[in-house]
């Protein structure tokens, strides 16, 4: 296999670092032992049948881990997610790392330990689940069940459980979260259209793209969104808005949020989420759907059994329900755009797709029906081989540098010998770092009774799974085991299947006026910006009550601070070279 002509040593550096000294130090708490044999060890490891290791004495005792009294198990190695984020060198991805402040096992500590209601130190645990997590719930139950359930279904069953037998008080989706972060990203995107900022935006929603680009493109940071992700957006709401409602202050909430993607554990820990006033986070544990799944099979609930009122829509709900936005799975971030753009102008426009490799890189194209001129383009990339294409575009259309050493030069003559492009460049690219979009998140649940039957993995290398530490379904058990295998194409399009239910995949956007029939979208346009005005406290009381209102400065101020965040580029003190391979 030959490496690409643009690669160079000192271009080997994602962060994986083999010889890299962790900076978290260790105590060591051995006491000294008496030798009898100079240079002769004085203890052994064993590993017993369940995997776990034990130190035990070598000075002529016997090395059975049964033999109580000459072993001392050895416990893992802690490694907190702060500890991660102040090292500039070892990771780009949260599954690489044990994350112990970021884990199912964390709520129901604390959710053990927290008081009772109407007690001092009590605190108000809420859940908020993204849609993706209720889809994959929802294809992992029809795969092993064969009977069809709907996101409504999924969480009222997700609901129950969370209430009667984890304790939680209040269990919401983020999908109005998610309305109003396509609020403050389309107010953003005509802000920097006018001037205020540096085009073609990028989507900010997949914490691991922000990671990847602050750590391996920091030139890249000036165009990506400075609005929140719905999960922080909802922090803001959980802590903030529902705080103020419930008379409660923001350290007297604990949020949980099921998420399907790791990288959110990595989002939630920054620091720009953290509120010194009151020492809390906006989100203070995030869990993955296969956690949440984990936590539902040890707890003994089946997400099978119905529950009652699982098919009416609340309406007594207090934020809009299972809003769902045309567009893609992930968020629907650029056709929020092309909706708000189609509903700006009287004229008719014209919408063309084109496909660039596969369905996970597209372009979108909005033109004047009458004169041709493009009005709009944008792209949809997903997984790191499309953004990494991207980047390099939007690199050449912006005129700043990507890529390091030798291989970024080597780009940069390369595009200048090109030159001549007269076509017009990107506006807005939606990112995520998944294939396939954010149904496809590591934290999802895999089809591992599909796996079972293959004896390649997704890279094409041949694989015994029992031998790669891999448990597979026996025949004729359980075939809907959770497994560690990540998910392939025709699961992913399963997924997607679910996550849009009874809608057509993905479903058409809608016209300029189609939008205001939708009950639901009005309900869901008022509150948001019932919830600017609550949050923001504007002093002109006039404000026409749509969320791309201008208010005052100071409250225009407050809306960036609860709404939008920043983003650091992080300098690595690793060099290719020193690398010890």
């Amino acid at each position: 296999m030959a490496f690409s002509g643009a690669l160079t040593l000192t271009d080997l550096n994602d962060f994986l670092t083999p010889s890299q000294a962790c900076i978290k130090p260790v105590e060591q708490v051995n006491e000294p032992q008496e030798i009898i044999e100079p240079g002769a060890a004085t203890t052994e490891i064993v590993i017993d049948s369940r995997g776990s290791y034990y130190e035990v004495s070598a000075n002529g005792v016997s090395t059975n881990a049964s033999s109580k009294g000459t072993e001392r198990k050895l416990q893992q190695a802690q490694i907190s997610l702060n500890d991660c984020l102040a090292c500039s060198g070892c990771i780009t991805s949260a599954e690489s790392v044990l994350i112990t402040l970021q884990s199912h096992t964390e709520v129901l500590n604390f959710l053990d330990s927290n008081p009772p209601i109407s007690t001092p130190g009590h605190k108000i645990p809420v859940l908020s689940i993204a849609p993706q997590s209720l889809a994959s719930l929802a294809a992992s139950l029809l795969s092993s069940s064969g009977s069809p359930v709907s996101l409504r279904q999924i969480l009222r069953r997700v609901r129950a459980f969370s209430t009667r037998i984890l304790g939680f008080e209040h269990v919401y989706d983020i999908t109005f979260a998610r309305h109003i972060a396509l609020l403050e990203h389309t107010q953003e995107f005509f802000e920097r259209k006018s001037g205020n900022g540096k085009l073609p935006m990028l989507a900010s929603a997949c914490p691991g793209w922000i990671c990847y680009a602050e750590k391996a493109h920091s030139e890249m940071l000036p165009f990506i969104a400075r609005t929140k992700s719905p999960q922080q957006v909802m922090g803001t709401l959980v802590k903030s808005w529902f705080g103020n409602r419930w008379g409660v202050q923001p350290d007297q909430i604990y949020h949980v949020s099921v998420m399907p993607c790791y990288d959110k554990k990595l989002e939630a820990s920054r620091q720009d989420f953290y509120n010194d006033q009151y020492s809390t986070r906006d989100v203070d544990c995030v869990i993955t759907t296969g956690e949440l799944e984990l936590m539902m099979r040890d707890k003994g609930w089946d997400l099978s059994q119905t529950v009652e009122n699982e098919g009416i829509p609340d309406v007594d709900t207090e934020i809009p329900e299972l809003l769902s936005h045309p567009g893609t799975s992930s968020g629907s971030y650029l056709h929020s755009l092309i909706n708000s753009i189609t509903a700006s102008h009287t004229f008719p426009v014209d919408l063309t797709i084109k496909s660039i490799r596969t369905s996970d890189y597209e372009e979108f194209t909005l033109r004047a029906r009458d004169t041709g001129e493009v009005l709009f383009k944008g792209a949809k990339c997903y997984g790191f081989r499309n953004l990494q294409n991207v980047v390099r575009k939007v690199g050449r259309e912006a005129g700043v540098q990507v890529g390091r050493g030798a291989a970024g030069r080597l780009v940069g003559m390369r595009a200048k010998k090109r030159g001549g492009e007269d076509e017009k460049g990107y506006d807005y690219v939606e990112v995520m770092a998944c294939p396939g979009g954010c149904v496809n998140g590591g934290g999802q649940l895999k089809p591992i009774a599909q796996a079972a039957g293959q004896k390649e993995d997704e890279e094409g290398f041949t694989r015994t799974w029992e031998e790669s530490g891999v448990q597979m379904p026996v025949p004729g058990e359980d075939s809907a085991m959770q497994g560690a295998k990540w998910g392939n194409r025709e699961w992913t399009k399963e997924v997607e299947r679910v996550y849009w239910h009874d809608l057509p995949t993905p479903p058409p956007s809608p016209g300029r006026h189609d939008r205001d029939l939708e009950t639901p979208f009005v309900c869901g346009d008022r509150l948001a910006a019932q919830v600017k005005m609550d949050l923001c406290h504007p002093t002109d009381g006039s404000l026409d009550g749509s969320w791309g209102s201008i208010m005052d400065e100071e409250a225009e101020t407050r809306r960036r601070e609860l709404f939008r965040t920043q983003y650091q580029a992080v300098e690595s003190e690793v060099v290719g070279l020193a690398v010890k391979w």
